[in-house]
């Protein structure tokens, strides 16, 4: 066949129903009548037509703990979700804070062809904080790493921080923060309110996330560099970002499916599946950050999926590890959240879920407008459909997910990657295909 043919799509949910034409990898035709006869068709039936999603925070969990999650079951996650292309943080084992773990992620990435697998590179040795990683070589590798982050640990030495930035600024790469001032929350599990206060969880401030966006916004504000904040989870964050962009600041942010949907009332049961890192806050916080996203506050969806073993997580609380799966719920939780509230239409799906992450790292081919000649990563969503959620027929191998049994509305697909079909009704198609 000499391509595909995606018949009676709605772009981005507007307009009447078009006939898309890809091949070689691109975008051809867009229009009705196309006369395309020999190609593949998959009839979309009025499904919306959006730009395959992009991921700036996941957990892939390889190298490391490949029982949890590797780049093929994440991979597949990811397609099934709608996402074209994922960015793999660096807490793996041994960690990626060098050039070796981050060009064998982007390989393994290439060797699974499901999505494209970004590498993150840890700005410190082993996500301790003492000091800086070769940065310079990762970007410079294979993998050409585009974002550092110790996430799950906060950069908290200004003076490193302030050297990252500096670096980060002449190697044209992006520093990604996971914002936690340490010393505020040593043995904290739950946010710090009334919930936690009653359940008798240990409390963790808000001025613990705070403290650490308003430093760092300042600090790039004197290295002349790009800051981007992880999981944003509190309605004093959506401030503080709000500020340094009316001061010129190049600050981003993020904002997690599940910071938008749950509130730290999920706590009541002790179910360590609703632990996360930062916890959950309050309905307020909730409501604080989906109004940023909608008025673009916060820059973009990212899901930080985090698979965990059974064993880490069907234990004490305090003990237990935090994070929850993401990618294959996002897109329903931000059509719960955003889309039936009326906060956002499909056009700012798109914006923030795919073009907007990808020019915060400057990817060239994601993110793309849905034009003649443009990269043909895309994704088809059904508006209408309904589903829910369990755990054992999702595509992680680890099945922590706090939204087990809940419905949602809409549903991926079809996606594609370079006019490949990489995930269809359900099932990842392609697998070890490549990525080009």
């Amino acid at each position: 066949m000499s391509g595909l043919l995606i018949k009676g799509a709605l772009i981005y949910g507007e307009g009447g129903p078009v006939d898309v034409f890809v091949a070689d990898g691109e975008i051809r035709q867009i229009g009705t009548d196309l006369g395309i006869v020999d190609a593949e068709i998959i009839d979309a039936k009025g499904q919306i037509l959006l730009p395959g999603f992009v991921d700036l925070h996941t957990h892939l969990r390889e190298p490391g703990r490949e029982d949890t999650e590797t780049i093929e079951t994440g991979s597949a996650a990811a397609a099934l979700g709608g996402y074209t292309a994922v960015f793999a943080m660096a807490n793996t084992n041994p960690v990626a804070d060098s050039v070796v773990v981050t060009d064998h992620v982007w390989r393994r990435g290439q060797e699974v062809g499901l999505v494209d697998v970004f590498p993150v590179g840890a700005v410190t040795v082993g996500l301790e904080g003492k000091q800086l990683a070769e940065m310079g070589t990762m970007a410079a590798g294979v993998g050409a790493v585009r974002m550092f982050s110790d996430d799950g640990h906060c950069v908290y030495d200004p003076l490193i921080m302030r050297r990252a930035l500096e670096y980060s600024n002449s190697l044209g790469v992006l520093i990604a923060q996971h914002a936690e001032e340490p010393r505020l929350t040593k043995g904290a599990v739950a946010h710090e309110g009334p919930t936690a206060a009653r359940l008798g969880l240990a409390g963790w401030p808000r001025a613990a996330e705070e403290s650490i966006v308003a430093r760092d916004a300042l600090l790039a504000r004197d290295a002349g560099a790009r800051v981007h904040i992880c999981h944003a989870s509190t309605a004093g964050t959506v401030e503080l970002v709000k500020w340094a962009k009316s001061q010129g600041i190049s600050i981003t942010a993020e904002v997690t499916p599940h910071h938008l949907l749950l509130d730290d009332s999920r706590l009541e049961t002790y179910d360590a599946v609703n632990k996360v890192n930062p916890p959950l806050r309050e309905s307020s916080d909730a409501a604080a950050l989906r109004q940023a996203l909608a008025d673009g506050v916060i820059d973009c969806v990212a899901t930080d999926h985090a698979p965990h073993a059974e064993q880490d997580k069907c234990c004490e609380f305090a003990v237990a590890r935090p994070g929850m799966l993401g990618l294959e719920t996002a897109l329903s939780i931000i059509v719960q959240t955003m889309v039936r509230p009326g906060l956002l239409d499909w056009r700012g799906v798109a914006r923030v879920m795919s073009e907007r992450p990808a020019q915060i790292v400057g990817l060239d081919d994601h993110g793309r407008p849905l034009e003649v000649g443009e990269p043909a990563n895309l994704t088809l969503v059904d508006p209408d459909a309904a589903w829910t959620v369990r755990a054992a027929e999702l595509a992680s191998i680890s099945n922590n997910t706090p939204f087990e049994a809940m419905t949602f509305p809409a549903k991926v697909t079809t996606t594609l990657l370079r006019g490949r079909v990489t995930a269809r009704d359900g099932k990842a198609v392609g697998l070890g295909t490549g990525g080009s």
